[in-house]
């Protein structure tokens, strides 16, 4: 069978603490540094911020351990795509595939790197947005631009030399940036927390209001309202605790994935999502909730970090995003290429990506996404990236839990060495959640999150324009 022969052609050398690193290494980015301050803005109080993140993680947490019952059905490399195309068909795979290569992969990407040449200039000022090197009319391209650039080819290259290379290096700055981050938490309650900053934080915790911009004023906020403030608020939040899924994209190089790809999936959602929650509950002892909301562009750890640590707190906040951010980028970078090496297999991507190199990896995936995110560079903001990317990602999860109960029906006998937790009603709950987050965003934020389901159904046309060439 052609899937037989694709995984052998798959070097298995990832164990499960490997993949444990790569959902832990791929989820903590840049996010959790900086989304709190807008949604503060958002909530505009301590109990709403805290529900948010743990509403988060219950919802992260949910989809890992359904998915985990997709892949333990199908332990391919490929992931959601194959998962999309046995439960539905192969257009509904393809708009996946598309709408991940064209968006939700390399935009994520981009807006990592983006990320990680902020916090590069506070170390290296002459790498800063605001140093412009070249100008065409309306172009400007910046010194920040080129170093995100920078780092999405080289660790292009890096996961083109073999999955080891890129395995190590993923699991090295994982762990540092995990301890990092713990470390971080620890000396906020131990250095920084104010017990008077706290009881102010907490003394009116869920009176919710929302900031608004044109008259510099707050709001207060209720019903309908703050339901759309909330789910405005978790594009951030749920873009901060994404790309959870990538272990499910290498399945095909995992050691005994029936089991592994669905444990990695648990135990790196659950990491990730108790020092998410944490970090959270330190800003908060440590910082009055007014400057969470107006840390200076955002970035919150950095002002939390001053009250723990002082004048040095900059550079190492600085420091600990560069770390963060280059290694969720090289999981993103291994992740990814998979699928396009799938789909190219099925026939509905460059036949190229279908090829491996001598390292036993899909090369040209590799450097066809690594070209299309540092493009993505040139264009759009952090915020924008954002909106553009979290739509389609929760429309696709939705489909994807959906399915779940489609195969149940379309395999009845299929093996599921796994099953997803708490089924029907937990997988349910997930859909019902994620579908009212999409229509919320969708009328609130719809010159952003409406192009990104545009781009998505652009995908159709150039599907059966594709079909109609084999």
């Amino acid at each position: 069978m052609k899937t037989e022969q694709e995984e052998s052609s798959l070097k298995r050398e990832l164990g499960l603490f490997d993949g444990t690193m790569l959902v832990a290494g791929s989820m903590i980015g840049s996010g959790i540094f900086i989304v709190s301050a807008d949604i503060t803005r958002q909530v505009g109080s301590a109990g709403w911020l805290i529900a948010i993140w743990v509403i988060t993680a219950l919802v992260t947490m949910i989809a890992a351990v359904s998915y985990g019952e997709l892949s333990a059905m199908f332990p391919k490399a490929g992931g959601q795509y194959v998962y999309l195309k046995e439960a539905y068909n192969k257009l509904i795979a393809f708009l996946y595939g598309w709408s991940f290569f064209a968006v939700i992969q390399t935009g994520t990407i981009a807006a990592v790197g983006v990320a990680f040449s902020k916090f590069t200039a506070y170390l290296i000022p002459a790498v800063s947005e605001k140093n412009i090197l070249f100008e065409l009319g309306s172009f400007q391209l910046s010194a920040a631009q080129i170093v995100s650039i920078f780092t999405i080819i080289l660790l292009s290259w890096v996961n083109s030399r073999g999955v080891k290379n890129s395995k190590s290096l993923q699991t090295f700055l994982t762990i540092i940036k995990i301890l990092s981050l713990l470390g971080l938490i620890l000396f906020g309650f131990l250095l920084g927390a104010n017990s008077e900053v706290w009881n102010n934080n907490w003394a009116n915790a869920w009176d919710s209001k929302v900031f608004q911009s044109g008259s510099s004023e707050w709001i207060s906020i209720g019903g309908t309202a703050l339901l759309a403030g909330i789910a405005a608020s978790m594009v951030g939040s749920l873009f901060s605790s994404d790309a959870w899924n990538g272990v499910t994209f290498i399945a095909g190089e995992m050691k005994n994935p029936q089991r592994n790809v669905g444990l990695s999936l648990f135990l790196g959602t659950l990491i990730v999502s108790v020092i998410y929650i944490l970090a959270n509950l330190m800003y908060v002892a440590v910082m009055p909730l007014n400057e969470i909301a107006f840390a200076g562009e955002d970035r919150v750890a950095v002002d939390a970090s001053q009250y723990i640590f002082g004048s040095t707190g900059t550079i190492i906040i600085a420091v600990m995003i560069m770390i963060s951010t280059f290694a969720c980028n090289n999981g993103l970078i291994m992740a990814g290429s998979r699928v396009y090496y799938t789909m190219a297999k099925d026939g509905l991507f460059f036949k190229e990506a279908a090829n491996l190199n001598q390292f036993s990896v899909p090369a040209w995936a590799i450097w066809a996404q690594g070209i299309w995110a540092s493009a993505l560079c040139l264009t759009g903001r952090y915020g924008d990236l954002l909106d553009f990317v979290m739509i389609i990602v929760i429309i696709f999860y939705i489909l994807t839990i959906l399915g779940i109960f489609i195969l149940r029906k379309k395999m009845p006998d299929a093996p599921r060495p796994y099953k997803a937790f708490g089924y029907p009603v937990i997988p349910l709950i997930y859909v019902l959640v994620a579908t009212a987050i999409c229509i919320s965003l969708l009328i609130t934020k719809t010159s952003t999150c409406g192009w990104g389901v545009v781009i998505m159904l652009a995908g159709i046309p150039i599907y059966y324009m594709t079909k109609g060439k084999e």
